[in-house]
């Protein structure tokens, strides 16, 4: 037996085993929030890595910087919303719509001493919003509601990050943004209210890579969808553990994620949803002269909606009639 060992050993040196393959080295620009729960959680609990993945992620604070990120060349996906999206779509940018991992509603917060209890409040006040993003297109759907036009009020463009700030000066009298900017503001500001705007505006949260990429890397497409697909599984299994791993990595206290969680619609898909909300998002475009180069009709989503990677992983996922 001894020997035997021996000539193991020599055998081994002559003819060493054969390393597992080298993870593929990906990079996610994502944005750092919630709405990113899949992309996170797929990170922190390894499913990147079970699909042969080293993803390397870069945090934002809004889908448009993750998504210009990508089309600049600094990274290979985004996690971006629909505006980021309808906005390259109308550049003629080569971007690929992989899916929708997430869609939850936009809110409006009001500061103390505002006097803004109902949607027709909002009449001649200072409002914040985020230009380029779901918080812009949600401002005006908010507007429209409340039956007032730009002209009723003053808009104010700023970054997620600086609404609290803007507000706590007396800035601004109420900001409209996602979460958790708004939980952190009635955490911050006393005083603080939540409008009640459920059901104007639903902003996805989606996959997107450029075309060049996706025709070279198929594979590692479908294998970065299917981590995200086992970290909503995971999620839906474990919502106690989850909303502690997202809150953590968000910088967000455990107890007020916890409060919003339900809010957060986690679901890697490509169904009508995600292709009504792109079409009506678009729309706004054209209504309100923000389309690149003064467009006139919708863009042909079915040449950016890539389907084939979700396919391969899920087909059950792809919901759509897509031609990609």
């Amino acid at each position: 037996m001894k020997h035997f060992r021996q000539w193991l050993c020599i055998l081994a040196g002559i003819f060493p085993l054969a390393h597992p393959a080298m993870a593929e080295n990906v990079r996610l620009a994502q944005n750092l929030a919630p709405i990113s729960g899949l992309a996170i959680i797929a990170k922190q609990k390894g499913f990147f890595e079970k699909e042969g993945l080293d993803v390397a992620v870069s945090n934002f604070t809004s889908g448009r910087q993750a998504l210009e990120t990508v089309l600049g060349g600094g990274a290979d996906f985004a996690t971006t919303a629909e505006a980021p999206v309808t906005a390259a779509a109308f550049a003629n940018q080569k971007i690929a719509f992989l899916a929708r991992m997430e869609y939850s509603d936009l809110k409006t917060l009001s500061v103390a001493g505002a006097n803004i209890g109902k949607l027709s409040d909002l009449k001649g006040k200072r409002i914040g919003f985020s230009a380029g993003t779901g918080s812009e297109v949600y401002t005006h759907a908010l507007l429209k509601k409340a039956g007032l036009s730009g002209q009723d009020v003053t808009l104010i463009n700023l970054r997620p990050q600086d609404f609290i700030a803007a507000a706590a000066s007396g800035s601004i009298d109420a900001y409209n943004t996602w979460e958790p900017h708004v939980t952190n503001g009635l955490k911050a500001l006393p005083g603080a209210k939540l409008l009640d705007t459920r059901g104007i505006y639903s902003e996805t949260f989606n996959i997107v890579t450029t075309q060049d990429y996706l025709r070279q890397n198929e594979k590692t497409a479908a294998a970065f969808l299917k981590a995200l697909l086992e970290a909503e599984k995971w999620q839906a299994a474990n919502r106690e553990e989850a909303i502690t791993l997202v809150a953590r990595a968000v910088d967000l206290k455990r107890a007020d994620l916890a409060e919003i969680w339900g809010d957060y619609v986690f679901e890697l898909t490509l169904d009508q949803r995600s292709l009504t909300i792109l079409r009506d998002h678009a729309q706004w475009r054209i209504d309100t002269g923000n389309a690149a180069g003064g467009a006139k009709t919708l863009p042909d989503f079915n040449k950016l909606i890539f389907a084939a990677p979700l396919k391969a992983i899920a087909p059950e996922r792809v919901k759509i009639p897509v031609t990609q």
